[in-house]
């Protein structure tokens, strides 16, 4: 089965109000429709645009009001999935739940249900300077398409949660992310291309460009990219597409799931299949050298 992904390169620019935002919203969910896609995905922490026209001198405070716009923000993006019938992974959006600021990837699916994916891993600025708090929950969602995971930037540098959906059948982890400059997208990307090759599965990422009037995003740096597995029935180096850095566009690609499990079993090397469980449970022997 093959499946088309289409990931949104969003510029992020002041806006003066709510129907700014929503107009480009607009205008890129509707054009990757376009392209007729089975999935969508848009950045992490996007809705930060909504900050260039609230008072946001007082940061804690400020991500905190965006909860205000979750309801409209889900109304959107809801709206979109539906009537054009693609899975949207609407990057992310910070929210107040239970008295805790989540950073939530919100899942959208064309017969209108909402999932959510809250960040597990914080970044230090989300620590020490958001003083958000972590998700505890890593979901697989079964779609017609496949199975997927969302993996919201830092937390594709875990290769752990990788494998665990990979353990549970995951074929395309979403990666949306928010880097500020060359170095902190390298890390995102790279292990992105890592994640593949350990797990044998496909990679769909992208990033927020441009630039906002918001103290910690002020300046973005980013690309999106659908990356496959390295081997031979794949793109030659591992990338079925990438966008142009810091320019607004949408990268599109198929990918193939039953080629997937084919290399699962027959690839160059099989990783997946050939992880040692009975040896990851035990403890390195420390050897002591003069």
């Amino acid at each position: 089965m093959k499946v088309r992904i289409a990931a949104i390169q969003y510029q992020l620019r002041h806006i003066d109000d709510w129907q700014g935002f929503e107009r480009q919203v607009n205008f890129v969910l509707n054009a990757a429709a376009d392209y007729r896609p089975q999935f969508v995905l848009l950045p992490e922490l996007f809705t930060t645009q909504l900050l260039s026209f609230m008072d946001n001198e007082d940061v804690p405070s400020a991500v905190r009001s965006l909860s205000d716009y979750t309801i409209p923000y889900i109304e959107l993006l809801r709206s979109h999935a539906q009537r054009h019938g693609y899975y949207l992974i609407g990057g992310t959006h910070p929210n107040l739940r239970d008295g805790k600021l989540l950073n939530t990837a919100y899942f959208f699916t064309p017969s209108g249900e909402v999932h959510l994916q809250d960040k597990i891993h914080r970044t230090r600025w989300e620590k020490e300077k958001w003083h958000s708090d972590h998700g505890d929950i890593l979901r697989i969602f079964e779609t017609p398409h496949g199975k997927i995971a969302i993996l919201i930037c830092y937390d594709i540098e875990f290769p752990e949660l990788a494998r665990k959906a990979a353990e549970e059948g995951a074929e395309i982890i979403f990666v949306p992310s928010c880097t500020d400059d060359r170095q902190g997208f390298l890390r995102v990307r790279y292990c992105c291309h890592a994640r593949t090759i350990e797990n044998q599965i496909y990679v769909a990422m992208t990033s927020t460009v441009g630039n906002l009037p918001v103290a910690g995003l002020r300046l973005h740096y980013g690309q999106a990219s659908i990356i496959t597995p390295s081997d031979f029935p794949f793109a030659r180096d591992g990338i079925a597409a990438e966008g142009v850095i810091n320019e607004e566009q949408i990268v599109v690609a198929d990918v193939d799931l039953a080629l997937l499990h084919e290399n699962r079993i027959k690839g160059t090397t099989i990783p997946l299949l050939d992880k040692r469980s009975d040896f990851y449970g035990t403890r390195p022997e420390i050897v002591k050298v003069n």
